[in-house]
């Protein structure tokens, strides 16, 4: 199958979190974030204080799922971008989360390591996005840790929730 899947959740919502593209089980149900890091990714926002489901939009960088689940190439990127800055522009969101680097060279056209650069945050256009790990990077460590990946993923999607609710 390779069902196209553009977005999913509130399309009012303030806050949009794009990932890189539909895994296998995005392109059986035509949804974002339904997968396993998907599912993990909307605990570690629920956890953070932020409803996905009156806040969130969820959408991808690509709107199908590569061949072999390989990592998009810059051809398809630059397909599939247009797209992208449409739906960012129509849900006109206060905050945009950028879960993985793809999504965060895509839009912020930065080459360095997301190491760097997440938790940051850029305004462009009046928007701000904020590059966060991915979640599939995520899982593989402990959510005891404060200091480890997962615990400044956790703060960073807290300043997320800060930004969303003028904490």
């Amino acid at each position: 199958m390779n069902r196209l899947v553009v977005g999913s959740g509130n399309i009012f919502g303030n806050l949009v979190v794009v990932g890189e593209a539909p895994g296998a089980q995005e392109d059986l149900e035509g949804k974002p974030f339904v997968g396993k890091s998907g599912k993990f990714l909307k605990n570690l926002l629920d956890v953070s204080g932020i409803n996905i489901y009156e806040d969130v939009y969820f959408c991808n960088v690509i709107k199908c799922r590569p061949p072999r689940n390989r990592k998009p190439t810059p051809k398809e990127i630059s397909i599939h971008k247009p797209w992208l800055i449409q739906q960012i522009k129509l849900v006109n969101p206060k905050v945009v989360v950028l879960a993985g680097s793809t999504a965060m060279k895509t839009i912020l056209e930065v080459n360095k390591p997301i190491s760097q650069l997440r938790g940051k945050c850029f305004n462009l256009k009046g928007i701000e996005y904020i590059p966060i790990f991915h979640p599939s990077y995520l899982m593989r460590f402990s959510q005891n840790e404060i200091n480890n990946p997962y615990g400044l993923t956790l703060k960073d999607l807290q300043n997320v929730r800060n930004k969303l609710y003028h904490l």
